[in-house]
């Protein structure tokens, strides 16, 4: 018995990638390009016409960006299976595409034979996600050290240019007890120097509920 053929939307804004795309996966036996669409309207009705399995969805379109379009046509057809191909290795578009229901996450530069494979995965009920995304998302989950309430008040009042007698007196504490906190906190985010301590505090100064410009 001959396997079903997948049949695939491409959806991209650019013909000639989705010329290129056509191209290459229409030479597949178990694969069916059963249209092409270069906006959200487009896609819609594509959908509606042909009922694709499954939805080849670039990010980066000029209307409707692939995340919206993605929830929206899972709205109307729940069914349907969408495979995100972006040039975006982004690890905030790659949770925002899946939280929007897209299976599966691969990058436009990755070999052909990584998209076809995305492509069979996503159709047979996988995920699938390139792995320079899967390295990215991992490094970008990574735990952040915790640090203590008093450490974080004194990077706070790092963030607001504060000497380390300035935050002593402001919290009460003496000089040395405020260099041993400064000391920890480094050593928690594995900085070097003062200017990079001084650096990340203005960074992330939201993180701990204060402003750097605050008086």
């Amino acid at each position: 018995m001959t396997p079903k053929r997948i049949r695939l939307l491409i959806v991209d804004d650019h013909p000639l990638v989705r010329e290129g795309l056509k191209a290459r996966l229409s030479s597949l036996s178990n694969i069916e390009v059963v249209g092409e669409a270069g906006d959200a309207d487009e896609a819609s009705a594509q959908v509606a016409a042909q009922r694709p399995d499954l939805v080849l969805m670039d990010i980066g379109m000029k209307d409707v960006n692939g995340i919206d379009l993605t929830r929206q046509l899972l709205a109307e057809q729940p069914q349907l299976l969408v495979l995100v191909l972006s040039m975006y290795d982004n690890p905030e578009y790659v949770n925002r595409a899946m939280q929007a229901g897209a299976r599966g996450y691969v990058l436009k530069d990755a070999p052909a034979g990584d998209i076809i494979d995305a492509i069979s995965t996503v159709a047979a009920g996988g995920t699938f996600l390139s792995s320079a995304v899967s390295g990215r998302l991992f490094r970008s989950q990574t735990p952040k050290p915790v640090m203590s309430l008093r450490e974080s008040e004194i990077l706070a009042c790092l963030a607001r240019g504060r000497s380390s007698k300035q935050i002593a007196q402001e919290l009460n504490l003496s000089v040395r007890t405020v260099e041993s906190h400064r000391q920890n906190i480094k050593r928690k985010l594995n900085l070097d120097g003062q200017a990079e301590l001084i650096k990340y505090a203005v960074e992330h100064c939201r993180e701990f509920g204060q402003s750097a410009s605050a008086p």
